[in-house]
């Protein structure tokens, strides 16, 4: 597992990250239900967080509780990938 630091609910803007590794640029963001009733938002916000530089990864909380392994090693690929091509 790559080496990174998070920070819990901080800000970006006029926004709230739910986990961000600022190093690597990196937002986790944890999803409930509610979000499937505010996409339109969420999309807005994930291109305001993109225009200004992270790299966003979206994970559902049952994904999350039922998977949780799966969820690191996800995380941990987006880590080793420094978003460069």
């Amino acid at each position: 597992m790559p080496d990174a630091k998070f920070r819990r609910q901080s800000p970006v803007g006029p926004y709230l990250a739910d986990f961000l590794s600022f190093s690597h640029r990196l937002i986790v963001e944890v999803d409930g239900g509610q979000h499937a009733e505010q996409s339109e938002y969420d999309t807005k916000r994930t291109a305001f967080l993109k225009t200004n530089g992270y790299r966003v990864v979206r994970f559902w909380n049952d994904d999350i509780l039922s998977n949780c392994v799966g969820v690191l090693n996800v995380v941990a690929s987006h880590l080793m990938d420094d978003g460069t091509e």
